[in-house]
């Protein structure tokens, strides 16, 4: 495997798919990186030669990926958390900051749902609850 700024890439892959393996590169990047480093884009990362992985390391070197770049997003949201802004309230709160609706849904963020409210009579008097003909 091929490692390119702290990342292996798989070698059966193209290096344009291959290279999306890196935090903060996405495909619309690629074909940037792959233009500045002059490498085919259908080429797999196996038949690379170690020319084009230096030039392809030094295109990525001019963006921020990885390490610095999840560092930049952490002291974003910590900066909008400390300023009180609405979108710091809700990642305090860890529930979607882009305007979603929650009342049914943001499953991914809310976790699994747990009922509340109402209960079974059957529920209830395990419970110990009054229930509505007891009363």
């Amino acid at each position: 495997m091929v490692r390119i700024t702290g990342i292996e890439i798989p070698d059966k892959k193209p290096v344009w798919i291959g290279l999306t393996h890196i935090f903060g590169v996405g495909k619309v990047n690629v074909r940037k990186i792959l233009d500045k480093a002059k490498v085919e884009p259908q080429k797999k990362v196996e038949n690379l030669s170690a020319e084009e992985i230096t030039r392809i390391t030094k295109a990525l070197s001019e963006m921020k990926v990885e390490g610095d770049l999840r560092q930049e997003i952490l002291g974003n949201i910590k900066r909008l958390k400390s300023i009180g802004s609405y979108r710091g309230s809700r990642h305090q709160q860890n529930l979607p900051a882009r305007g979603q609706r929650t009342r049914t849904n943001a499953r991914t963020k809310r976790g699994k749902r747990v009922t509340v409210g109402a209960l079974k009579r059957k529920d209830m008097a395990a419970t110990g609850g009054e229930t509505e003909k007891g009363a």
